[in-house]
């Protein structure tokens, strides 16, 4: 059975190394060959949104925000969280190639494939 990392972000944009943590630790995976998908949820929706990730402050000694996130895009699944969208009118359209939209009833199925480790920062 394959391994699965499921991580859902959460954490408020101002805890710097808490949202640095919640990127690097699935683009890791990802880049290792592990199959992962990152649901955004809350203000970390906006992650999501081109331009958004680059006002975000760089810590030292650490990769940044924008950085992780495009590896995310590129080598795992993106997912904004519809509820979170819709309250900050974001469409689809508004995203960055490769984030797409969905509701808890997905989370859920995810969290549920057997192999799957979730985590939530």
């Amino acid at each position: 059975m394959s391994r699965r990392l499921l991580v859902k972000v959460t954490c408020d944009l101002t805890a710097a190394e808490r949202l640095n943590q919640a990127l690097t630790v699935p683009a890791t995976a990802a880049a290792s060959g592990v199959e992962v998908s990152v649901w955004l949820s809350g203000e970390p929706t906006r992650l999501a949104v081109p331009g958004f990730a680059e006002t975000l402050p760089t810590l030292p000694h650490a990769v940044s925000v924008a950085e992780l996130r495009d590896t995310l895009l590129d080598l795992a699944r993106v997912t904004v969280c519809s509820q979170c969208a819709k309250r900050r009118d974001l469409t689809e359209a508004d995203l960055l190639p490769g984030a797409r939209i969905a509701g808890a009833a997905g989370f859920v199925e995810e969290s549920l494939v057997p192999g799957t480790q979730a985590l939530v920062y």
